[in-house]
């Protein structure tokens, strides 16, 4: 997807929404921006993002891809308002950080089958148009959701907007591989952070320990500041694979808790996750790989063979025509 790719359309111009529409803009895209905040708008329009109030106010102009980028408690009424200003050939995707819900309102409001799914992994714990910055996802990996019944032109469309003027890579996924992923990765981490914050905050010793605290505490920290209506929501709407991470953190910190008091061994807490630090350590930081080959995707079994290719680390870091190029 490149300059000529028409208008792209960004429904909420907060910290993600504001930062995809700067990049695009950046990168030669023609943006629209929607957000009922006018300050938000008048900012906008400083940096070559056209706005407008609301959604309603598209009607009649030219909507080539539409990114929904409101809270995940808003995507079900975004969704239903759309519906009457979307062309039929209108791509429609979003930013939101849970992919199962999203699909399931944006399908209520009868626009699936233009539907792909994406998020970017990227963020602060600050929010707004403000905060918004073309570099918080410039050059991200995003993740890009479909099933068998995703068309492969609207796939290709999403794809390109990420490896082009992004200049992102894909990992292809299912939305529950997707919600299982990020549960871990992700919202977890709030979750334990907000937890941690807590543990502070009930100390009696709070000022000493902030007035000590340095890194570790910094960088296991950070995402626990984020607005809390924000986390809440992602942890609620990902309910059913974040619940039964939590109970498994909490099993385990529970048995190293007893470990201590009773003074026996508890190696294994910390020796159990090797494989992982492995990975970690040897992981190339500068993103994926070499091209390794390109993947044909222009019917149902493409769009699956894709979706193989994502389970087992293959990522997506450019298209061409209908192929896609998948780096190692």
């Amino acid at each position: 997807m490149s300059a000529d790719a028409g208008t792209v359309v960004v429904v909420g111009l907060g910290l993600v929404g504001g930062s995809v529409a700067r990049a695009l803009v950046a990168g030669g895209v023609t943006v629209l921006g929607v957000d009922p905040d006018a300050a938000t708008r008048a900012a906008a329009r400083e940096v070559g993002i056209d706005a407008v109030e609301d959604v309603p106010a598209l009607a009649g102009r030219p909507l080539d891809v539409v990114v929904l980028a409101v809270p995940l408690r808003a995507m079900a009424a975004t969704a239903a308002a759309l519906a009457p200003v979307l062309g039929e050939r209108t791509v429609l995707t979003d930013v939101g950080s849970v992919k199962g819900p999203v699909r399931a309102a944006i399908e209520a409001a009868g626009l699936g089958t233009r539907y792909v799914g994406a998020h970017p992994m990227a963020g602060t714990e600050r929010s707004g148009f403000a905060a918004s910055s073309a570099e918080l996802v410039r050059g991200a990996r995003w993740a890009v959701t479909a099933d068998d019944r995703t068309a492969p032109d609207a796939l290709h469309v999403v794809l390109g907007l990420v490896t082009g003027p992004l200049g992102g890579t894909a990992s292809v996924l299912t939305d529950t591989a997707h919600d299982a992923a990020v549960a871990l990765v992700s919202h977890v981490p709030h979750a334990l952070a907000t937890t941690l914050l807590t543990q502070v905050e009930l100390a009696g010793v709070r000022d000493v320990a902030l007035g000590l605290a340095a890194g570790s505490f910094r960088d296991g920290t950070r995402v626990g500041r984020t607005d809390p209506r924000r986390t809440e929501a992602m942890l609620v709407e990902n309910a059913a694979h974040v619940a039964p991470v939590l109970r498994d953190v909490a099993r385990d910190l529970l048995a190293l808790a007893d470990g201590l008091e009773a003074g026996a061994p508890v190696e294994k807490f910390f020796d159990a996750p090797a494989t992982v630090r492995a990975i970690l350590d040897a992981r190339d930081v500068t993103g994926a790989g070499a091209c390794g080959s390109t993947l044909v995707v222009e019917d149902a079994a493409g769009v699956l063979a894709l979706l193989d290719a994502g389970t087992h680390g293959r990522v997506v870091v450019g298209t061409h025509g209908t192929a896609v190029v998948l780096g190692d």
